[in-house]
Protein backbone atom coordinates (compact mmCIF):
# COMPACT_ATOMS: atom_id res chain seq x y z
CA UNK A 1 0.00 0.00 0.00
CA UNK A 2 2.99 2.78 0.87
CA UNK A 3 4.78 1.61 -2.08
CA UNK A 4 1.88 2.82 -4.52
CA UNK A 5 1.14 5.80 -2.98
CA UNK A 6 3.71 8.38 -3.98
CA UNK A 7 3.13 7.44 -7.32
CA UNK A 8 -0.79 7.96 -7.16
CA UNK A 9 -0.03 11.10 -5.32
CA UNK A 10 2.16 12.25 -8.44
CA UNK A 11 -0.41 11.51 -11.00
CA UNK A 12 -2.87 13.17 -9.45
CA UNK A 13 -0.45 16.66 -8.49
CA UNK A 14 -0.11 16.35 -12.91
CA UNK A 15 -3.30 16.08 -13.60
CA UNK A 16 -3.86 19.25 -11.80
CA UNK A 17 -0.90 20.48 -13.11
CA UNK A 18 -2.27 19.96 -16.73
CA UNK A 19 -5.43 22.38 -15.41
CA UNK A 20 -3.06 25.01 -14.22
CA UNK A 21 -2.87 24.45 -10.70
CA UNK A 22 0.33 26.54 -9.48
CA UNK A 23 0.23 24.42 -6.09
CA UNK A 24 0.20 21.25 -7.50
CA UNK A 25 3.60 22.26 -9.05
CA UNK A 26 5.05 23.65 -5.89
CA UNK A 27 4.53 20.40 -4.45
CA UNK A 28 6.26 18.23 -6.79
CA UNK A 29 8.90 20.50 -6.97
CA UNK A 30 8.88 20.49 -2.82
CA UNK A 31 8.47 16.33 -2.97
CA UNK A 32 11.48 15.62 -6.20
CA UNK A 33 13.95 18.68 -6.46
CA UNK A 34 16.47 17.96 -3.70
CA UNK A 35 16.94 14.41 -4.96
CA UNK A 36 17.45 15.46 -8.25
CA UNK A 37 19.79 18.17 -7.46
CA UNK A 38 21.60 15.69 -5.65
CA UNK A 39 22.07 13.18 -8.89
CA UNK A 40 23.29 16.06 -10.85
CA UNK A 41 25.56 17.69 -8.53
CA UNK A 42 27.57 13.87 -8.14
CA UNK A 43 27.37 13.85 -12.52
CA UNK A 44 29.00 17.11 -12.91
CA UNK A 45 30.63 18.15 -10.00
CA UNK A 46 28.99 21.92 -10.20
CA UNK A 47 26.02 22.78 -7.75
CA UNK A 48 24.71 26.15 -10.17
CA UNK A 49 24.99 23.48 -13.09
CA UNK A 50 22.97 20.88 -10.76
CA UNK A 51 20.21 23.17 -10.00
CA UNK A 52 20.06 24.44 -13.91
CA UNK A 53 19.69 21.00 -14.89
CA UNK A 54 16.92 20.30 -11.99
CA UNK A 55 15.01 23.45 -13.08
CA UNK A 56 15.01 22.31 -16.84
CA UNK A 57 13.77 18.73 -15.85
CA UNK A 58 10.65 20.03 -14.32
CA UNK A 59 9.96 22.63 -17.25
CA UNK A 60 10.15 19.55 -19.45
CA UNK A 61 7.80 17.65 -16.89
CA UNK A 62 5.21 20.72 -16.93
CA UNK A 63 5.54 20.52 -20.98
CA UNK A 64 4.34 16.96 -20.47
CA UNK A 65 1.68 17.93 -18.52
CA UNK A 66 -1.40 17.71 -20.60
CA UNK A 67 -0.20 14.51 -22.33
CA UNK A 68 1.27 12.62 -19.36
CA UNK A 69 -0.04 8.88 -18.64
CA UNK A 70 0.63 7.38 -15.43
CA UNK A 71 2.65 4.37 -16.74
CA UNK A 72 6.22 5.41 -15.07
CA UNK A 73 6.61 7.03 -11.63
CA UNK A 74 7.28 10.51 -12.29
CA UNK A 75 10.86 10.70 -10.00
CA UNK A 76 11.88 7.80 -12.82
CA UNK A 77 10.57 10.27 -15.70
CA UNK A 78 12.58 12.71 -13.85
CA UNK A 79 15.65 11.47 -12.74
CA UNK A 80 16.01 10.17 -16.88
CA UNK A 81 15.88 13.30 -17.70
CA UNK A 82 18.35 15.29 -15.21
CA UNK A 83 20.74 12.18 -16.04
CA UNK A 84 20.46 12.76 -19.61
CA UNK A 85 20.55 16.49 -19.13
CA UNK A 86 23.85 15.91 -16.89
CA UNK A 87 25.32 13.75 -19.16
CA UNK A 88 24.69 16.59 -22.05
CA UNK A 89 26.71 18.78 -19.97
CA UNK A 90 29.58 16.83 -19.27
CA UNK A 91 29.63 16.44 -22.37
CA UNK A 92 29.60 19.67 -23.54
CA UNK A 93 32.68 20.87 -20.82
CA UNK A 94 34.16 17.97 -23.12
CA UNK A 95 34.97 15.83 -19.85
CA UNK A 96 36.51 19.00 -18.73
CA UNK A 97 36.56 17.82 -14.68
CA UNK A 98 35.99 20.50 -11.98
CA UNK A 99 38.71 19.85 -9.26
CA UNK A 100 36.84 19.43 -6.17
CA UNK A 101 39.85 20.90 -4.34
CA UNK A 102 38.87 24.31 -6.18
CA UNK A 103 35.69 24.22 -4.76
CA UNK A 104 36.77 23.94 -1.30
CA UNK A 105 38.83 26.66 0.47
CA UNK A 106 41.17 25.98 2.84
CA UNK A 107 42.35 28.15 5.69
CA UNK A 108 45.90 28.86 5.89
CA UNK A 109 45.85 30.70 9.38
CA UNK A 110 46.33 27.90 11.84
CA UNK A 111 46.36 29.40 16.04
CA UNK A 112 45.42 27.08 19.00
CA UNK A 113 42.92 24.79 17.93
CA UNK A 114 45.67 23.24 15.60
CA UNK A 115 44.81 19.69 16.40
CA UNK A 116 40.94 20.13 15.30
CA UNK A 117 41.66 21.94 12.36
CA UNK A 118 44.30 19.20 11.43
CA UNK A 119 41.48 16.31 11.72
CA UNK A 120 39.19 18.55 9.92
CA UNK A 121 41.21 18.91 6.80
CA UNK A 122 42.37 15.73 7.26
CA UNK A 123 38.71 14.78 6.51
CA UNK A 124 38.07 16.79 3.95
CA UNK A 125 40.93 15.48 2.37
CA UNK A 126 39.45 12.35 2.38
CA UNK A 127 36.19 13.36 1.24
CA UNK A 128 38.04 15.29 -1.10
CA UNK A 129 39.76 12.48 -2.64
CA UNK A 130 37.08 9.97 -2.64
CA UNK A 131 34.80 12.36 -4.76
CA UNK A 132 37.43 12.88 -6.73
CA UNK A 133 38.31 9.17 -7.23
CA UNK A 134 34.56 9.33 -8.15
CA UNK A 135 34.25 12.37 -10.64
CA UNK A 136 37.20 10.44 -12.39
CA UNK A 137 34.57 6.96 -13.06
CA UNK A 138 33.75 6.64 -17.07
CA UNK A 139 29.89 8.43 -16.92
CA UNK A 140 28.45 5.83 -16.87
CA UNK A 141 30.21 3.68 -14.05
CA UNK A 142 29.37 7.82 -11.86
CA UNK A 143 26.25 7.87 -12.70
CA UNK A 144 25.06 3.78 -11.92
CA UNK A 145 27.20 4.29 -8.28
CA UNK A 146 25.33 7.71 -7.52
CA UNK A 147 22.35 6.07 -8.70
CA UNK A 148 22.62 2.58 -6.10
CA UNK A 149 24.77 4.34 -3.77
CA UNK A 150 24.29 7.90 -2.97
CA UNK A 151 20.10 8.07 -4.02
CA UNK A 152 19.72 4.12 -2.47
CA UNK A 153 18.04 3.09 -5.83
CA UNK A 154 17.42 -0.20 -6.51
CA UNK A 155 19.09 -1.56 -9.26
CA UNK A 156 15.85 -2.05 -11.18
CA UNK A 157 15.03 1.53 -10.80
CA UNK A 158 18.26 2.57 -11.53
CA UNK A 159 18.57 0.69 -14.76
CA UNK A 160 15.30 2.03 -15.45
CA UNK A 161 16.41 5.72 -15.59
CA UNK A 162 19.97 4.50 -17.44
CA UNK A 163 17.26 3.18 -20.08
CA UNK A 164 19.99 -0.26 -19.67
CA UNK A 165 19.28 -3.82 -18.31
CA UNK A 166 20.09 -4.76 -14.39
CA UNK A 167 22.56 -7.03 -15.56
CA UNK A 168 24.42 -4.11 -17.47
CA UNK A 169 24.13 -2.14 -14.56
CA UNK A 170 25.43 -4.55 -12.26
CA UNK A 171 29.00 -4.75 -14.63
CA UNK A 172 28.60 -0.98 -14.59
CA UNK A 173 28.85 -1.27 -10.52
CA UNK A 174 31.10 -3.95 -10.22
CA UNK A 175 33.25 -1.92 -12.70
CA UNK A 176 32.88 1.53 -10.94
CA UNK A 177 33.60 -0.60 -7.74
CA UNK A 178 36.89 -2.17 -8.51
CA UNK A 179 38.34 1.03 -10.53
CA UNK A 180 37.32 3.25 -7.41
CA UNK A 181 39.18 0.60 -4.86
CA UNK A 182 42.36 0.47 -7.49
CA UNK A 183 42.57 4.26 -7.08
CA UNK A 184 41.54 4.60 -3.68
CA UNK A 185 44.23 2.01 -2.22
CA UNK A 186 46.68 3.69 -4.94
CA UNK A 187 46.18 6.88 -2.26
CA UNK A 188 46.23 5.17 0.67
CA UNK A 189 49.43 6.45 2.46
CA UNK A 190 47.71 9.97 1.60
CA UNK A 191 44.39 8.68 3.16
CA UNK A 192 45.75 7.58 5.84
CA UNK A 193 48.01 10.65 6.35
CA UNK A 194 51.61 9.76 5.11
CA UNK A 195 53.58 12.01 4.04
CA UNK A 196 54.89 11.54 0.74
Amino acid sequence: MTTPQPRIEDAKLMARVAQGDENACRLLVQRHLNPLVGLAIRMTGNKSEAEDIAQEAFVRLWKQSHDWQAKAKISTWLYRVAHNLAIDAIRRKDRQKLSVSDQVEISENTTSAQNNQDHMLHQQDITRQVETAISRLPERQRTAITLVHHRDMSNKEAANIMDISVDALESLLARGRKSLKKTLLESRADLLGATS
